[in-house]
């Protein structure tokens, strides 16, 4: 457990990354008081970026659980204290429209409270929250097609995501511990790959885009990779960052094959 608890943060260029389970549990304060807390973070295979906030409203909801858009952030989170701040008051958030509990994510419920309140919608410029949007007509296509369809099939959970295991072209080796995030515009940088099973104490990081495949029914992430080039790949110390010399080291380890 001590290994786990590590370094909450990682230097990544200029950035600094969070991981994302340390996140969970902070409390989300609004204008006139607090909301509840994170209990999850929904992110998008797609742009790999973190779309929602699942808050737990507690007893002021009765446990209704409630998602927030990094759109309603008021700045970044405050980790001394482990708060998150949002532009929104209670009374916008109890009558936000609710969404099936036990069901996955409706795009028709993505678009519902990304009007009710005054969020971009994500889906129609694909990329982090701090780029500019599309042409409306543009726009009004995408939306169109989002709500055509039942669920959005790229959007997953980080809870349910870390414990997944790994599957290289050769065979599993170890599984995912946790995620690397920009809290500056919600990227994910890394996942955290714990190979313990396999190799003894060691963890590796690997880039979003070099995930080929992400699925649900196997709980398996995909990689075109075989299990010694991630066997042999720069080791991920938690307690220490993510330095530009390790970074470099790491993609030019894993250089070689992406581009093949």
């Amino acid at each position: 457990m001590a290994e786990r608890e590590g370094m909450e943060t990682a230097t990544y260029g200029r950035e600094v990354l969070r991981k994302a389970a340390s996140l969970f549990g902070y409390a989300v304060r609004a204008a006139d008081g607090d909301v509840g807390k994170v209990d999850d973070l929904y992110f998008d295979d797609a742009a790999w970026t973190v779309r929602y906030f699942v808050v737990d409203t507690g007893t002021w909801l009765s446990g209704r659980l409630v998602l927030l858009s990094p759109a309603a952030l008021a700045g970044r989170p405050d980790h001394e204290s482990k708060e998150i701040p949002v532009t929104l008051t209670r009374e916008q958030v109890r009558s936000s429209p609710e969404a099936e509990e036990h069901k996955p994510v409706s795009r028709q419920y993505e678009m519902d409270i990304a009007v009710y309140y005054g969020w971009p919608m994500y889906w129609t410029f694909g990329g982090f929250y701090n780029i500019a949007p599309p042409p409306p007509a543009y726009e009004t296509e995408r939306e169109e097609r989002y709500a055509a369809e039942e669920q959005d099939p790229h959007l997953w959970s980080m809870r349910e995501v870390t414990g997944y295991r790994l599957q290289a072209i050769d065979g599993e080796i170890g599984h995912i511990d946790d995620f690397l995030v920009d809290d500056g515009d919600w990227g994910i940088r890394y996942m955290i790959v714990d190979t313990r099973t396999w190799l003894p104490g060691r963890r590796v990081l690997l880039a979003p885009q070099w995930i080929s495949d992400i699925s649900w029914e196997e709980r398996k992430v995909y990689v075109d990779f075989t299990t010694d080039e991630i066997r042999s790949s720069p080791e991920y110390d938690p307690s220490a960052p993510v330095t530009a010399q390790y970074e470099k080291e790491l993609h030019q380890h894993y250089g070689a094959k992406l581009r093949k």
